[in-house]
């Protein structure tokens, strides 16, 4: 008996670093993700050329001193397009998920402090979110809005609170069982206090881990809606654009533009889900933990 009470404080006392820890590759993931992210903060400053700047006498130049990974169809050069349309492609999937994770967390406390109608009514309201596709969504409303960035990610950031409502709902109420939420009801504490004292915090991670997953989904749709048509609007850079103008290239045997652009897509959307996945094991260790 004393020595598994020994290995039990022993356990907790010297946690396991790999549990702890991202991995390699989630490490990697993340200065990938990281080191995107301040390019495309810095892309005005380390742009080679003017994005925007169209010289058809420089049209599908190769790759080379002038221009390190050539020209379009237009003449402009396309390391500065990517590395300008970096900014677009990372503040849409930004704004999408910081909207939904607000709002789907707000919604889900709700539900789960109030129980009864209230809450079947929003699991219910959640249930209805996840039958229309967030695509299918979006490019409805640009139809009947207008095409454009803010109109996508608005309606992007609407069908994408149903996938962090649900999940962080049903943490919720797992939490609402524990001991000191009852200790807390005890003193005196309304219910509301509670929530936003300390459900709220129990229930972030959770958040944390489903909306960076969700990153990478939201980088997609808004490329696809680009690529449509119905999001970035030129002569703005974004890479779904970019592969959109780059097919007439591929036509004619110019393949560099939509090639560098659909992987500068591919390697972000597969680091963000290798770090989500990474976030929300983690997230499910400290559970278990607790």
């Amino acid at each position: 008996m004393t020595a598994v009470l020994f290995e039990t404080l022993r356990r907790r006392r010297v946690p396991d670093k790999r549990r702890d820890s991202l991995g390699t590759l989630g490490i990697a993931a993340a200065v990938i993700v990281g080191g995107v992210a301040v390019i495309a903060l810095c892309a005005p400053w380390v742009t080679p050329a003017d994005p925007a700047v169209v010289d058809f006498s420089n049209t599908y130049r190769p790759s080379g001193a002038g221009a390190l990974l050539g020209t379009d169809g237009s003449g402009r050069d396309i390391l500065s397009r990517l590395i300008d349309g970096a900014r677009t492609s990372l503040l849409g999937p930004t704004l999408v998920v910081l909207i939904s994770a607000a709002l789907g967390t707000a919604l889900a406390l709700t539900a789960a402090m109030s129980g009864g109608w209230v809450d079947r009514g929003l699991s219910r309201l959640f249930d209805v979110g996840f039958a229309f596709p967030g695509l299918l969504l979006a490019i409805l409303a640009v139809s009947v809005l207008s095409p454009g960035f803010t109109t996508a990610v608005l309606a992007l950031s609407v069908s994408y609170i149903p996938f962090v409502a649900r999940i962080v709902r049903s943490v919720a109420i797992g939490e609402l069982t524990l001991p000191y939420v009852t200790a807390l009801v005890t003193l005196g504490q309304s219910r509301w206090r509670i929530a936003t004292r300390h459900l709220l915090r129990a229930v972030l991670p959770t958040a944390l881990a489903q909306s960076t997953i969700c990153f990478g989904y939201a980088l997609v749709d808004l490329a696809a809606l680009s690529y449509l048509g119905l999001g970035v609007q030129p002569p703005d850079s974004d890479w779904g654009l970019m592969v959109a103008e780059g097919q007439r290239g591929l036509i004619q045997g110019y393949w560099e533009e939509a090639l560098f652009a659909g992987a500068a897509l591919v390697v972000i959307v597969t680091c963000v889900s290798l770090l989500g996945d990474r976030i929300a094991d983690r997230v499910s260790l400290n559970g278990e933990r607790r």
